[in-house]
């Protein structure tokens, strides 16, 4: 069994995803790409889905929080892929297909209107 040692941990700059690939550029001038299908959660995603990333810790961590996925820049220069079950998948993606369907109302909600008594002068 052989094991990887890491002397510096790697940290992402920037992201890019298209319909095959996730591109990870890192701070020493790397760039992984990786096929998205190791990803299932990112290859299910729209491509607005996907362009919405932040970076994490610094950049040791990948997150699309639209599509609750989350991937250590470590586990990419590993070669490893998401050890997520069929199960879990196929429950993750009936629930993003659901909040599909159904609009953002956004953080905010219409207001209801103040009874007719509220202005009136004691």
């Amino acid at each position: 069994m052989t094991t990887l040692v890491i002397e510096k941990e790697p940290r992402a700059v920037c992201v890019e995803t298209d319909d095959a690939h996730l591109t990870v550029h890192l701070a020493d001038g790397r760039a992984l790409v990786v096929p998205l299908s190791w990803f299932p959660r990112l290859e299910y995603g729209t491509p607005s889905e996907r362009e919405h990333y932040a970076l994490w810790d610094d950049g040791a961590v990948l997150a699309w929080p639209d599509l609750d996925e989350h991937i250590g820049v470590t586990t990419l220069v590993a070669g490893r892929r998401s050890g997520e079950s069929r199960n879990s998948l196929a429950r993750w993606k009936k629930k993003l297909d659901e909040r599909r369907k159904t609009p953002n109302p956004g953080p905010w909600v219409e207001p209801k209107p103040l009874p007719d008594w509220w202005d009136e002068e004691d």
